[in-house]
């Protein structure tokens, strides 16, 4: 890494050398001048004393052949042989992905009994699926699932490997990357493939407030995880022509620490993951008592309700119903957004919906830039407008559109 290097036989005098530095990073002791790791690398010493203090550049260091790593893979997050539809999601990315540079699709799945399950995948145009099947991988237990990713990415040699962003697969994905010592981007929101396959991973980051474009150019593979409802599932083709394989890896690497005495299944409570219909509280509500409207109009429209942060760390909706990528990801059929601003973490979260809605009073706020419908107004009386027109039974949105809509 780059560093100041200090020629100790141009020191005459330390004492304007040592004042020099505004972090106070340079003393003087029996070796001579020294840098501390209070060092900002400002390099205010180098401009003042060049003889004394030499920058030295980053020696480039030499990248792995990428010639060697070909394909896209995506890890299958699956319960018991039942998959999970993050994982297509995945599979319709990695084809848009692979195409780019005509690499192939691989998958990966490990468990007990799976082999059938597997040949599900192949519906999807995947080029190979490699299995894992064995009983002492029924269980997810970190240490045996790693050595089967590792031994799997050791045979294959993917460029770029897809993870869902899962209990499962934020646990297991970090731990893989770092046996290759390479890089891994989380929830992303945005993939591209270049045509030196170095994976364009973007993502929200400091809050929100930038999107962070992430490179891996000198490693492989290149891991990234994704959320579900991120992406669009693909369509079946018509003529499935990939293959299923079955591998092992040795009792050695399947034993763990871990060992599961049972499994409690939770009850799956109602909430905004699977809805249709999402009414959103932003920070346009000026106080508890007036979310007793937004729950009106999620009960005569049979909506969930959301909020953005704001709202949640006020304690008056449950943390389970925030959206965005500190919550949740949601992808209904309709969503109606009021006194949500739109800044780039929520809309990250929402972005997907088919029909987005936006009621807010500041027409330059950002959630009107990914507004399919957008109501310039005061939510206070927009809201009891839009209630007093269900009530009458009438089509809510009837309305001139040209006095509402941007």
């Amino acid at each position: 890494m780059a560093a100041i290097k200090i020629n100790q036989d141009q020191v005459k005098d330390p004492a304007p050398a040592i004042k020099v530095c505004p972090f106070g990073a340079i003393e003087h002791n029996s070796e001579g001048l020294q840098l501390t790791a209070a060092c900002k690398m400002c390099r205010l010493c180098v401009k003042k004393f060049p003889a004394i203090f030499e920058f030295v550049e980053d020696e480039e260091k030499k990248g792995v052949d990428k010639s060697k790593w070909n394909g896209v893979a995506v890890y299958v997050d699956h319960l018991e042989g039942k998959i999970h539809p993050v994982t297509f999601e995945l599979l319709g990315k990695a084809r848009q992905l692979a195409e780019k540079v005509g690499h192939k699709v691989y998958c990966l799945m490990i468990g007990e009994n799976i082999t059938d399950a597997a040949g599900e995948l192949l519906e999807y145009g995947i080029d190979e699926v490699m299995v894992y099947d064995n009983p002492e991988l029924k269980h997810f237990r970190i240490e045996p699932y790693t050595n089967v990713f590792e031994d799997f990415v050791n045979k294959l040699k993917p460029s770029v490997c897809l993870v869902g962003g899962t209990a499962q697969g934020r646990s297991l994905a970090p731990r893989v990357a770092a046996r290759f010592r390479t890089g891994l981007t989380a929830d992303c929101t945005v993939l591209d493939m270049q045509e030196n396959t170095d994976l364009d991973q973007i993502r929200p980051a400091f809050g929100g407030n930038i999107m962070a474009h992430i490179h891996t150019p000198k490693h492989r593979p290149q891991f990234a995880t994704v959320r579900y409802k991120i992406f669009d599932c693909p369509g079946k083709v018509a003529v499935p022509h990939g293959k299923v394989t079955v591998s092992q890896l040795g009792d050695d690497k399947l034993k763990s620490g871990i060992k599961v005495l049972e499994i409690l299944e939770k009850e799956r409570e109602p909430g905004i993951d699977d809805a249709e219909v999402i009414i959103v509280a932003g920070r346009g509500i000026k106080k508890e008592d007036d979310m007793k409207m937004i729950h009106e109009l999620a009960d005569h429209l049979g909506a969930e309700i959301a909020a953005t942060r704001t709202l949640i760390e006020c304690g008056w909706v449950d943390a389970k119903r925030q959206i965005g990528l500190s919550g949740r990801t949601v992808k209904p059929k309709l969503i109606i957004t009021c006194g949500v601003s739109g800044a780039i973490q929520f809309i990250a979260g929402m972005s997907g919906a088919e029909h987005i809605i936006a009621i807010n009073q500041n027409s330059a706020a950002p959630i009107f830039e990914v507004a399919h419908l957008g109501i310039v107004g005061d939510l206070y009386d927009v809201v009891p407008d839009l209630l007093d027109i269900i009530k009458s039974g009438e089509n809510v949105f009837q309305t001139n559109t040209s006095e509402v809509a941007i």
